[in-house]
């Protein structure tokens, strides 16, 4: 049987990682392909905890600059919280369909939909074996999705963060616009700060630093990857 060398993690899957080939919202099939790939590693006895972002739906301060809108950064921020709600939603129902106990819990209240986050009890969620999805960022604006995914990492005591991308790895610029961008294979957190290399905020990658979290950064679109980098293999660009 396959070993991991991680017991628990956190997979920090972006908005667009969710809605497939369509524009925005919510790709069905690629939700169940997400979901199926979460129980791959869950079969394998991993601690599952899930950050998502809610790009799809709303990305706070970007969509407000792109429409035009005059909106505070603050309000703009907790409707793309409240986006992230939806996608946990939304991922939970796939889940439990496959027979993964699941517990959406969320930084802001809501308690007719989701727990709140509590630090103690998310990780006595994990210990029974449940996938935890945390939604709503930290709960505060001007922090993204990418800080709390190093925020929870910490307090949940996680051995790494997996972040999902669209593409394999860390580039010295958008391999998607340029045809001789080059792929780091590893880099040290202060080489990311240095390079300013923006696949992480950088609040996000100086608290994993100073924490000693690793990162992983991988294509999420070809199958079978979170299995690969949970088992080791080389996939993608590891940060340390």
């Amino acid at each position: 049987m396959d070993k991991p060398i991680y017991k628990r993690i956190i997979l920090k899957l972006s908005g667009e990682a969710l809605q497939g080939s369509q524009p925005h919202g919510i790709d069905q099939d690629t939700l169940i392909s997400i979901s199926d790939q979460i129980k791959e590693i869950r079969d394998l006895g991993v601690d599952v905890a899930i950050v998502l972002g809610g790009g799809n739906i709303f990305r706070g301060r970007e969509n407000t600059a792109l429409r035009g809108l005059n909106m505070d950064r603050s309000v703009a921020d907790y409707m793309g919280m409240l986006a992230t709600v939806i996608n946990g939603l939304a991922l939970q129902d796939v889940l439990e369909k496959l027979g993964l106990p699941t517990r959406v819990m969320t930084a802001l209240s809501m308690q007719q939909v989701a727990e709140p986050y509590i630090r103690r009890r998310a990780v006595r969620h994990l210990e029974k074996g449940r996938v935890v999805i945390l939604v709503a960022g930290t709960g505060n604006p001007y922090f993204t999705t990418d800080t709390a995914a190093a925020l929870r990492g910490m307090e949940i005591d996680a051995d790494v963060i997996l972040k999902a991308t669209q593409v394999d790895g860390v580039y010295d610029k958008d391999p998607l616009k340029f045809k001789d961008a080059q792929k780091f294979d590893a880099l040290g957190y202060i080489d990311v700060l240095n390079k300013n290399l923006r696949f992480m905020d950088a609040a996000a990658v100086s608290l994993c630093m100073d924490n000693k979290l690793p990162i992983v950064i991988f294509n999420l679109n070809k199958k079978g990857n979170i299995k690969r980098a949970i088992l080791g293999e080389k996939i993608g660009t590891v940060v340390k």
